[in-house]
């Protein structure tokens, strides 16, 4: 069906009527992500290992296993999960209510079948105090209506987020989504160096996190509820933080800044009841982005141009 207003092509997503599909999801992603973790080459910031929105649900895109490849895909329409290989294989696990340990299960047996055989560590990632995969018979809720309209916030969030990432020619990282903190984000660089991060993420080594903030970044993203607040949220940092960017003034009226977090929020429903939520989002986008490179005082003339337009190319700046 065709949504008849902007309004409706944001879905109404309550952080507590689908807490429980939420936290599920997220252990299911981290299963599939560590799939794909295992076994793609490493790439700076971890961008080997993220998730891409599509018109089905999330995606690991193609896998290389040796000379075979195989994908992986969450199907939020059919809720089903789809394990495709190269050579024509494919085997189906029905996406309901069922633990993760369960669900793991029918994922590495799947790949068994298919003649994968790839180890991971079943420990979670970024989640204080979780237990590992295969042992974790506590989160089980699987709500279609909810996971749909998961994918659907997701699909606005992605083509926004890509709209917004034409306006800059510096380094910039893909529209993708990332299964530790189960978040889609967009991070733009300003080419310089920084700080080594003091790392501390649970589940995580130091060394990675030093790896994926070892340049200056200003980035932000969409939660839908969890990490720390019990709401959907879009947001945004600066690493390393700069003098004057919490102070700084940003748009729409409803964002602002974190102390606990340290960065800023804007809450979903203050998008999704916008009149013109793409315009609300990327007025939040463009003003903390500017907060960032303003207060770093990136070269910002050689970073940015005018946002992208669809068929019309661009002269080199």
């Amino acid at each position: 069906m065709v949504a008849s207003s902007p309004q409706q092509a944001w879905p109404d997503l309550p952080y507590r009527a689908w807490q429980e599909t939420r936290d599920t999801l997220h252990l299911w992603t981290q299963v599939v992500g560590k799939i794909r973790l295992a076994l793609a080459p490493w790439l700076n910031h971890s961008w080997h290992v993220a998730l891409y929105v599509t018109t089905r649900g999330l995606t690991t895109s193609p896998i290389h296993d040796g000379q075979r490849a195989f994908e992986i895909v969450f199907d939020f329409n059919q809720h089903v999960l789809d394990i495709t290989t190269s050579d024509g294989g494919c085997r189906r696990i029905v996406l309901g209510p069922q633990t993760v340990a369960a669900f793991y299960d029918a994922v590495t047996g799947a790949l068994g079948e298919l003649g994968i055989h790839v180890r991971i560590n079943d420990r979670p990632c970024e989640i204080p105090g979780a237990m590992p995969f295969s042992r974790d018979r506590t989160h089980a809720g699987y709500d279609s209506d909810y996971a749909h309209r998961f994918w659907q916030a997701l699909v606005q969030v992605d083509r926004v987020f890509k709209r917004f990432r034409t306006g800059f020619i510096g380094k910039c990282s893909p529209v993708h989504f990332f299964w530790g903190s189960f978040d889609l984000a967009v991070t733009r660089f300003s080419g310089r160096r920084a700080p080594p991060h003091p790392g501390g993420a649970p589940g995580l080594s130091d060394e990675v996190m030093r790896d994926a903030y070892s340049h200056e970044v200003s980035s932000a993203g969409f939660w839908p509820g969890g990490s720390g607040i019990d709401h959907a949220a879009f947001y945004s940092y600066a690493y390393p933080e700069p003098a004057g960017f919490r102070t700084a003034p940003v748009k729409p009226a409803a964002a602002a800044f974190s102390e606990t977090l340290g960065e800023f929020l804007l809450p979903y429903d203050a998008v999704r009841t916008a009149p013109d939520p793409d315009a609300t989002l990327l007025a939040f986008l463009d003003s903390t982005y500017e907060a960032a490179a303003a207060a770093a005082q990136w070269d910002r003339s050689s970073l940015e141009r005018a946002p992208g337009i669809p068929g019309v190319a661009k002269p080199p700046q």
